[in-house]
């Protein structure tokens, strides 16, 4: 395909900037660029009330989709730790508060868990995906990734709590693989595989 092409833009409902290279790392293959909301002066900021990843997903693909009349793609995305019975979930961006940074986020995650030996510290990532576009049923697709929480922080990629994410199959933290390595396992590159597989078969 000539690289003259113009790719068709698919437009992410996140202001997230690690979030946005992610997803064109993983477009590489296809002709779409996917682009930050943040682009879009008239998009609304879309409250992430839901009580599902889904729920939340999919609010915000259809109202970017409807606002602007391209192809969206809402994510929700978290962490779930089973000693702290599959939180913080839905809330891990404001685990620490509202405002909270990463480290604040995981910091937090860190001293609930102080007690807890490795055994007991199994978490994963989970990743929903909503593709919403003008005049056709969204598709829904989700992804995983399985591991635990360090006891400490290691590692400078990624952002998050990928600091705190040992990857057992990759004796390290999420934040100590490269940006390729990482899109071969993580809950991100499961849910976009199964997002594409999904929208070959529409």
């Amino acid at each position: 395909m000539s690289e003259q092409t113009a790719k068709k833009k698919v437009v992410l409902a996140t202001r997230n900037q690690g979030k946005v290279r992610e997803f064109n790392k993983l477009f590489e293959v296809l002709n779409l660029e996917a682009v930050s909301v943040s682009e879009f002066p008239d998009a609304p900021e879309v409250e992430e009330d839901g009580e599902t990843f889904e729920a939340n997903a999919l609010k915000k693909a259809k109202t970017i989709s409807e606002v602007l009349g391209l192809p969206a793609i809402g994510d929700d995305s978290g962490l779930e730790v089973d000693a702290l019975h599959g939180a913080p979930g839905v809330y891990s961006a404001r685990f620490a508060g509202e405002q909270a940074t990463d480290e604040e986020n995981y910091q937090k995650l860190l001293t609930k868990l102080a007690d807890v030996p490795m055994k007991e510290r199994t978490a994963r990532f989970r990743c929903t995906l909503a593709y919403v576009e003008p005049g056709q049923e969204p598709v829904i697709a989700t992804g995983a990734c399985e591991g635990a929480i360090a006891h400490a922080p290691s590692g400078s990629n990624g952002f998050g709590y990928d600091p705190v994410f040992f990857v057992p199959s990759q004796l390290c933290t999420m934040a100590e693989l490269s940006p390729e390595q990482k899109n071969t396992i993580s809950h991100r590159a499961m849910a976009m595989k199964d997002l594409l597989e999904k929208l070959k078969g529409r």
